[in-house]
């Protein structure tokens, strides 16, 4: 075993600290951004065709007391052409719970909650990077550590999406938070609050289950019987049953451009439909995408028990988070631009634990992936060709990456039993 320091912030972790100086101007600067891009999304017609338009029909549904026919399809029709101009033609497909939480602002006009809706993203946003700055000390230099959150762009996406993706960016950030401070159950409360996004918060709870991780699993059920409740009262048994056939109705047809059409997704599953669906059917695509979806959980749940769990490694931890991260989004069938957003945890921790020269290829592989995931035009070149799905291979690679890099941690430290490590960030004593 490693002995670590035995408090919650390590000495050698940075803070962002605010002044009349560089970083304070640099900050300003991320919030002229955030707040110019804010103002672009509301103004026009271009926000009545975001993803938020959907919420806000679901919303509506549910305040017209109309929860019943929430996932009628011609229902929601209706409601859109007696809100919209302009509608967008994707439905909602979001839990029930989520269409109950809105429904009180659907009482309000749809500009008036995109606008609201929009300002939480932001200062979500802008909250993010101090939160996550004691666990990500690269790069050293505050002016650039601000700029890689202004450069992220699904973040952007996210925000005028109106998605609930920054929202579970901050849950997730959260969570790990509490990892780091040995509060599993409350790191398990706040991931499970993020089941707005079920597609990637499931797979990553499977994780914890299979290192039988009991508090933190403890700590999601009560967040899932939360908004289990919330869902049951907003549309009831019935309305709980015809939503999961609706999703049944859709995974069934990835195709269907007007569920978001899978198959150009950045998932294993969009990926396996574009370089096998031509060869094989779509059930088999699919089986083969739920096989392997498993197999890329389950391994990284065994690593993660032999390198940090095993070795009481805290820096092991950090990687195998990262890791757990880009697993989860592949293994989700909808993985979208700002669904993204999520990443930037994983690419923090990673630049943080940068392979040494003595690595060249690691180096080679970590750094191309980092590069590409921080440089707008290439995300936005791939959604405008429809090749998000060659995103899947660089999830491989920054997740493979991680897993490497913690392994090496574990065989460093089995070279030399007992020896002090100073960790990066906030750490809970390791028993």
């Amino acid at each position: 075993m490693i002995p670590v320091t035995n408090s919650d912030q390590s000495p050698g972790s940075p803070k962002l600290k605010l002044g009349f100086d560089e970083i304070g101007i640099a900050y300003s600067c991320l919030i002229v951004l955030v707040a110019g891009a804010l103002l672009w999304t509301v103004s026009g017609s271009k926000c009545e065709q975001t993803d938020f338009a959907t919420v806000y029909v679901g919303a509506r549904i549910v305040h017209l007391g109309q929860s019943a026919r929430l996932y009628d399809l011609q229902e929601q029709a209706a409601v859109r052409k007696s809100i919209f101009k302009t509608p967008t033609t994707l439905p909602f497909v979001h839990p029930p719970f989520e269409a109950l939480i809105f429904s009180p602002l659907a009482a309000l006009p749809y500009r008036a909650v995109y606008i609201l809706w929009s300002i939480i993203n932001a200062v979500i946003w802008l909250s993010l990077p101090f939160l996550l700055r004691p666990y990500a000390p690269a790069p050293r230099e505050t002016l650039g550590y601000l700029a890689l959150w202004a450069f992220f762009a699904p973040l952007g996406m996210a925000l005028f999406q109106g998605q609930s993706s920054l929202l579970i960016l901050l849950l997730l950030t959260l969570s790990f938070v509490q990892l780091k401070r040995g509060r599993a159950l409350a790191a398990g409360l706040w991931l499970g609050l993020g089941l707005f996004k079920f597609q990637f918060v499931l797979p990553f709870a499977l994780i914890f289950l299979l290192r039988k991780q009991w508090r933190f699993l403890a700590g999601f059920t009560l967040s899932a019987a939360f908004l289990g409740t919330l869902s049951l009262i907003a549309v009831g048994w019935r309305g709980i049953l015809s939503y999961g056939r609706f999703l049944t109705t859709i995974a069934a047809d990835p195709h269907n451009i007007a569920y978001g059409a899978a198959v150009y997704m950045a998932s294993l599953q969009g990926f396996l439909n574009v370089v096998l669906g031509n060869h094989l059917s779509g059930t088999v695509v699919g089986a083969l995408a739920a096989v392997a979806s498993l197999g890329l959980i389950g391994l990284t749940a065994w690593q993660w028990r032999r390198t940090a769990d095993a070795g009481g490694l805290p820096q092991a931890t950090e990687l195998m988070f990262a890791a757990a991260i880009p697993v989860s989004l592949a293994a989700g069938s909808h993985v979208c631009p700002h669904d993204l957003s999520v990443l930037a945890i994983s690419l923090f921790l990673v630049a943080a634990h940068f392979p040494a020269p003595q690595h060249p290829v690691l180096r080679f592989f970590l750094g191309t992936a980092l590069v590409l995931f921080w440089t707008p035009v290439f995300l936005l070149a791939l959604l405008v060709a429809q090749g998000l799905y060659l995103v899947f291979p660089l999830l491989m690679l920054l997740a493979f990456g991680a897993v490497k890099l913690a392994s090496d941690l574990k065989n460093a430290a089995a070279d030399a039993p007992v020896q002090f490590v100073r960790p990066i960030g906030p750490q809970r004593i390791t028993p």
